[in-house]
């Protein structure tokens, strides 16, 4: 008996399962994601499992949530992005000020223009002064060139002197998206760029358990799109993994529930994933994914992903009111668990005039060493004293003021987190959830709400209740969700813009609930029913002790799947290699064809010719892409998608056509020797 072993990697929990040739799972452990050092975590969730049937493994494959969630939350590593031939106007559209420091976005001149041809040289004396004044201060470069996917010669050049002037990784925009739109992919080779830590330190963790363990079984992650590359392509385009979690979970979830059409929601620690499954397929989106607030353009499952977890932050923000997310905290009841030492000081909380420091403790979070080389003394040092356990902030700001603004500064960095009240410590409260503990739970329920009737004048509750508190972020909770449910939906529409679907879901949310609106008849006069044809399957940890209210409330029906508190893990192992190659052919004058791909681009005078020539590059380079990512038994699939217009006298005219190439093809397997059967 041969095993595939599924690790997901999430914000909060690192899960492991056994999965056998039946596709059945066999077995599966979760344990805490150990952010510092993740191999700890995942050790532990391999340790859960029967050891017996760790010597029959045949293949691994990973999902992780790490870098959406550092989107999602706006962490990254710093980068410096190389802007070849793009305009200032173009650079305020791609909004990466809100990524990179704004004196290390680099215009440079250069650039091509829509047929290839070169716009103006490129500047390589700015760029190399550029390259070498932030060689040590930023983890990696980002280079993007204007029409970089007609002729991309100028980010190629822009890539080599970076390689000759330091030893920093690159993220190029054409190697990322064959699409047009420079602000976009600029975008796209920037978040590239700031997540290559989060995967680099991924793919140590577990080789390293795996070479201890003796396990030579190949090593896939999982995509976007729900399909497997192995690691060497991972680390190279880690900005593919966005989604990974979100991706595996809607097939692990198809997988496990068994229904070919439902709308699958998995809630974790820091974010709420929402897919459509249509006929057994979740939907891809075609113009980038949505993550948060960014659009990446790359080819994804159509995930509508928002900060909404079980740790996201209950807070006050000026006229929303009460809100949860997207920051994520350490909840209270997990820290206790932790740490048993932090129930007496939050009785001492308790007993004192609340702050808004109350239950407020400091932990340590990613171990960047990029970023750690960057800090002052009086930041390491507090750094260094993380490291021998949390750190109280209200004690901390009596004693050492220095100190608080130095975790105020690892907290920005991503380096640190906070501790609060989220909706995990509400449901331990209420009895929805016991796996933590419970009177840390209560202890920090009363707190804040003294903090939210003192500080911000909001409830009525009793000092020593929590209930009350507890029972209100639940509610609010719910109704996010069901809101975060109808937004998903309208955005499958794919017809109003972000903002626009974030208008009408509140209105479609009052309605759909059965909200008042001011109209003593509204009910008469409207009769909206949610997704009656679609019912729900909720996955993740949280599944439980949330969905059935909501699904109440919603009208919906509601599928829990056994093992679906490890769907993104089941996932993991599901999936087959794709890749796909796309070659652009245009014509720029009539009777003249243009085919881009990669280099230069090649001319043509007959159409059937530029065709069958971007057939034969697209099928090489999907092959060779699929093996390089861990394919074997390669299938190929050609797509023509042609745009032409009516012309009153000419008739049809061609303007473009795109053929894409799918490789399909089965990762790799260890063969297991006789005598590990």
């Amino acid at each position: 008996m041969a095993f595939r072993l599924g690790i997901d990697t999430g914000g909060t929990y690192t899960d492991a399962v056994l999965i056998d040739e039946q596709l059945q799972v066999r077995a599966s452990f979760k344990s805490l994601t150990t952010r510092q050092d993740l191999s700890i975590g995942i050790e532990r969730a391999m340790q859960g499992l029967p050891q017996e049937m760790l010597s029959q493994i045949e293949l691994v494959s990973l999902s992780t949530t790490l870098t959406t969630n550092s989107v999602i939350e706006g962490r990254g590593a710093d980068v410096c992005v190389l802007l070849a031939g793009y305009s200032e106007r173009q650079l305020a559209k791609s909004e990466l000020h809100h990524l990179v420091a704004k004196d290390a976005a680099i215009v440079l001149e250069g650039g091509h223009d829509a047929t290839g041809d070169e716009i103006q040289p490129l500047d390589e004396v700015r760029a190399r002064q550029h390259i070498l004044k932030y060689k040590d201060s930023v983890a990696a470069f980002a280079i993007s060139a204007m029409f970089a996917t007609r002729n991309n010669q100028h980010e190629l050049r822009l890539r080599s002197i970076v390689e000759e002037l330091c030893d920093k990784p690159v993220a190029c925009g054409h190697e990322l998206a064959s699409s047009l739109g420079a602000p976009q992919r600029a975008l796209t080779a920037v978040l590239n760029a700031r997540m290559i830590p989060y995967i680099h330190q991924l793919v140590r963790s577990v080789k390293a358990i795996l070479k201890l363990r003796e396990i030579g079984a190949p090593l896939m992650i999982v995509k976007g799109d729900g399909s497997l590359v192995n690691t060497q392509v991972a680390l190279e385009q880690p900005v593919s993994t966005v989604l990974s979690g979100p991706a595996a979970s809607v097939i692990g979830a198809c997988a496990l529930s068994g229904l070919q059409n439902a709308i699958v929601i998995d809630m974790g620690g820091t974010t709420t994933d929402i897919a459509v499954v249509r006929n057994g397929q979740p939907t891809l989106s075609t113009d980038g994914a949505q993550v948060g607030d960014w659009r990446p353009m790359i080819e994804a499952v159509k995930v509508f992903c928002v900060g909404l977890g079980g740790d996201s932050e209950v807070q006050m923000k000026g006229a929303q009111g009460l809100t949860i997310g997207p920051r994520r905290v350490v909840p209270i009841s997990l820290l206790a668990r932790q740490y048993p030492w932090v129930i007496a000081r939050l009785k001492q909380q308790l007993a004192c005039y609340p702050n808004a420091r109350h239950n407020k403790f400091v932990l340590p979070l990613e171990g960047d060493e990029q970023l750690l080389s960057m800090l002052t003394a009086e930041q390491l040092n507090a750094w260094y004293q993380l490291q021998q356990g949390p750190i109280e902030l209200d004690q901390a700001s009596e004693t050492d003021r220095e100190l608080v603004k130095s975790l105020a500064k690892l907290q920005r960095l991503g380096l640190a987190i906070y501790s609060g009240f989220t909706p995990t410590d509400a449901a331990h409260v209420l009895g929805l959830s016991s796996h933590l503990d419970r009177e840390a739970a209560q202890l920090a329920g009363k707190i804040w709400s003294n903090q939210m009737r003192c500080l911000y004048g909001f409830g009525n509750w009793q000092s020593d209740d929590a209930v009350g508190p507890s029972q209100q972020v639940i509610a609010l909770l719910h109704e996010k969700i069901s809101q975060t449910l109808i937004e998903a939906s309208l955005n499958q529409l794919g017809s109003l813009s972000h903002s626009r679907a974030a208008q009408l879901t509140q209105l479609l949310t009052r309605l759909v609930l059965n909200k008042d609106t001011g109209e003593s008849d509204t009910a008469a006069l409207f009769n909206i029913d949610f997704c009656s044809d679609y019912p729900l399957v909720a996955v993740g940890a949280p599944a439980a002790s949330y969905y059935p209210a909501v699904a109440k409330r919603l009208g919906v029906k509601l599928f829990l799947p056994k093992h679906g508190e490890v769907a993104s893990a089941v996932g993991a192992v599901m999936g087959s290699v794709v890749q796909r190659a796309q070659v652009t052919i245009s014509q720029p004058s009539v009777g003249i064809y243009r085919l881009y791909h990669r280099g230069e681009p090649e001319q043509f005078t007959r159409l059937a010719e530029a065709i069958a020539k971007a057939e034969v590059l697209a099928t090489e380079e999907a092959t060779s892409m699929a093996k390089v990512a861990g394919a074997s038994c390669v299938e190929v699939t050609i797509t023509h998608t042609r745009n032409h217009v009516e012309h009153p006298i000419d008739g049809e005219l061609f303007l473009d056509c795109q053929v894409q190439a799918s490789a399909t093809g089965r990762p790799s397997y260890r063969t297991l020797k006789p005598n590990s059967q």
